[in-house]
């Protein structure tokens, strides 16, 4: 008896101030629990504690969340470039990263909050009975996807190293198979623009050897006809006669046409020529490509490093740490859940429940607790009367019953002073 009074005298329950229970940090947790400063500064140690050590786990779900969140960002958000290289990052980068993660951050430790404030004490017992599991579900439902969503990118973080080697591997693979594919399509357009640069080479030279070796024919035959004007072929006699003279005239003949036809082929040959430049600038711009094909092949292998490929590698390297850790990051994240359902009730659960029936009742609420039998079963129910609610129906409804009243016996009135006039003098009263 001793003990409790010193213990009371050194808290006094009338100063919310004194104690050291005023401590800020300390306030903060209970903040981050949902609990009531008031009502705590007014309990035992033992509360206070209680509380403090649920808002701890609730503050530090919402840090571990802002630091998950920074890295998944600054993944997201950050340079990408081969997973063994280490790239430097922007202040731009880091800057997004920092802002999404501190909403991210207080995202989680808001509804972390939200959930922990809002999760019912229960039926006061240390442990949980299936009726408070299934009234719990829904938040731990959420408890597990907030668990998941933390845990990943600190699981790619904590096996970064494992996951840089495999993610590089997986880079070269896609990079090799990306330049496969870039130098089948291009070897297909270099071999169709060679096939039609051979062609066109082709035909030139063959129009242009045609007329060379028609040029060549008729000068062997100028040739010979010279060396038989010169006595040197033939007969052996020198001399210009009139059998020279025709097969003259016939080899300037067929030089003029010879020439006449060159001419007449001049424009085909040109625009022959044209399409062979452009061919062979074509084929050019196609080995040109094929270095910007490759470097933006590159680019699209670097973009493998992203969240989703670090977790999926993650997954593949090991399922146990992966689920470890999913695993710490869901106790963190539920424990405050089952800890108030398993939680005894103390004197801050009394006080509460004490403040809350205060409040309704100075509110002018009135919560009546009932046992319902039907066929089937005895049920608990709880009946609420809005004591001021009903004193305003009730002085309505008296209101109109007595208007009711007045007006129910002034028509008696008015009705029994009619039937005196009409009994004095029934004449007034007959319509012929």
């Amino acid at each position: 008896m001793n003990e409790i009074n010193d213990y009371l005298k050194n808290y006094d329950m009338n100063n919310p101030n004194s104690g050291r229970f005023k401590h800020r940090i300390t306030r903060f947790l209970w903040w981050c629990a949902g609990a009531d400063k008031q009502i705590l500064e007014k309990c035992p140690l033992g509360d206070r504690v209680r509380y403090a050590g649920i808002g701890g786990i609730v503050l530090a779900t919402g840090v571990l969340a802002a630091v998950s969140g920074g890295y998944a960002f600054y993944t997201i958000f950050g340079p990408k470039g081969d997973a063994v290289v280490e790239e430097i990052a922007t202040i731009r980068d880091l800057s997004i990263s920092a802002i999404f993660a501190i909403l991210w951050g207080l995202i989680v430790f808001n509804m972390d909050r939200f959930i922990v404030s809002s999760t019912g004490k229960g039926d006061g017992k240390d442990t949980i009975s299936w009726p408070e599991f299934f009234q719990a579900s829904p938040r731990i439902i959420i408890a597990v996807i907030l668990a998941f969503a933390i845990s990943s990118p600190l699981e790619t973080r904590i096996l970064k190293s494992e996951i840089d080697a495999a993610l590089q591997t997986k880079q070269d693979e896609y990079l090799l198979e990306l330049n496969k594919n870039t130098d089948k399509i291009k070897n297909e357009e270099i071999n169709r623009v060679k096939t039609e640069i051979s062609k066109m080479e082709k035909e030139i030279l063959g129009i242009e050897e045609s007329f060379e070796k028609r040029r060549l024919e008729i000068l062997e035959q100028m040739k010979l006809l010279e060396l038989e004007a010169e006595g040197k072929t033939g007969t052996g006699k020198a001399g210009r006669g009139p059998a020279w003279r025709d097969k003259k005239e016939n080899l300037d003949k067929m030089e003029m046409e010879r020439v006449e036809q060159k001419k007449s082929k001049e424009v085909e040959i040109k625009s022959k020529k044209d399409r062979l430049k452009a061919s062979v600038a074509e084929l050019d711009r196609i080995y040109k490509s094929i270095d910007v094909a490759k470097s933006n092949n590159k680019l699209k292998a670097n973009n493998l490093d992203g969240l989703l490929a670090r977790i999926q590698i993650s997954h593949e390297l090991s399922f146990w740490i992966p689920t470890f850790i999913f695993l710490i990051l869901l106790s963190i994240e539920a424990g405050p859940i089952f800890f108030k359902m398993m939680m005894q009730k103390g004197v801050y659960e009394y006080l509460v429940e004490n403040n809350k029936k205060r409040f309704l009742s100075m509110n002018g609420i009135l919560v009546e607790e009932k046992l319902i039998e039907d066929k089937q079963d005895v049920k608990h129910a709880e009946i609420t009367h809005f004591m001021e609610a009903e004193k305003e129906i009730n002085a309505k409804k008296e209101q109109l019953d007595k208007e009711s009243d007045l007006t129910s016996h002034t028509l008696d009135k008015w009705h029994k002073s009619k039937k005196g006039e009409i009994d004095e003098n029934p004449e007034q009263f007959f319509n012929e």
